[in-house]
């Protein structure tokens, strides 16, 4: 019996130190507003502003694409960039650097 009289569970013999207990536990484990279910929203919270934020900055980049492809310069240049589209008799070449080519593996 000397388990029940040890200095550490003598707090745990008062009623009130149990209730608190039982209290602290149930409000961070099992409760509707436990401290787990508001990890997991502020985790939500936190991937949507991520994800808010990608897309205004895609909202950004497509509004300077159409502010762009508004003009006839920018609907040339596009197609010409782009999609290699040219004017009649006209030659286009296309100059690729060396450091802009993707290098293949060898094998030996």
């Amino acid at each position: 019996m000397e388990i029940f009289n040890s200095k550490y569970l003598k707090p745990f013999k008062n009623i009130y130190v149990i209730v608190l207990v039982v209290f602290m536990v149930w409000m961070l484990f099992f409760d509707a507003h436990s401290w787990l279910f508001h990890h997991e929203l502020n985790t939500d919270i936190e991937e949507l502003e991520y994800q808010k934020e990608h897309y205004r900055n895609e909202m950004a980049k497509d509004d300077k694409a159409i502010k762009e492809l508004s003009t006839e310069e920018g609907i040339e240049r596009t197609a010409r960039e782009n999609y290699y589209m040219k004017k009649p008799n006209e030659d286009i070449y296309i100059i690729e650097y060396e450091d802009s080519l993707v290098k293949q593996k060898q094998d030996e």
